[in-house]
């Protein structure tokens, strides 16, 4: 079974990830942004300063992967499940100020969040009932981890749609 750990850049991916992988049992791989960027790359948005990805070839890349893929394209590659980590748009803008990323970039995350796009792109991938939310917002990465551990090995709860951050707006 492969399950994508997947979110709006600064949700949490990587941070839920490591606790996950330190915790032993589960198989996480972490699809990252350099592998990306060098490996994968079909072009640059010039615009956005940003790489468009080979998602033909990140799909290669996932083939026969067991565990949890992690990253925001993973539910593009084809897997079996996804749990999409969710954050309030605000605390996203902090994190990703923390973070030191632009403003642009901040301002287009921080909306796509808002907008649920990850959330929609999931579900229009896999199913709603292959798809859960986890909200992070103002939890522990311990909390969430624990969160994702339970959605990994107890029974399927799907849940998407029921983090709601449409007030932003």
């Amino acid at each position: 079974m492969q399950v994508a750990l997947t979110g709006t850049p600064g949700v949490g991916k990587t941070t839920v990830a490591a606790a996950l992988s330190a915790r032993g049992g589960i198989s996480v791989h972490e699809l990252e942004t350099v592998t990306v960027a060098e490996q994968y790359r079909a072009g640059t948005d010039a615009e956005r300063e940003t790489v468009i990805a080979d998602l033909d070839g990140l799909r290669g890349w996932a083939t026969g992967r067991d565990g949890v893929i992690v990253s925001h394209l993973a539910h593009l590659l084809g897997p079996d499940r996804a749990i999409v980590l969710r954050c309030h748009p605000e605390e996203l803008a902090d994190r990703l100020t923390d973070e030191r990323r632009s403003p642009a970039s901040i301002a287009e995350n921080s909306e796509a969040e808002a907008l649920d796009v990850i959330l929609t792109e999931a579900v229009a991938a896999l199913g709603a009932a292959a798809v859960a939310e986890v909200d992070t917002t103002g939890r522990s990465p311990g909390a969430v981890a624990d969160a994702v551990e339970a959605l990994l090995t107890e029974p399927w709860c799907p849940s998407a749609g029921t983090v709601d951050f449409t007030e932003v707006l």
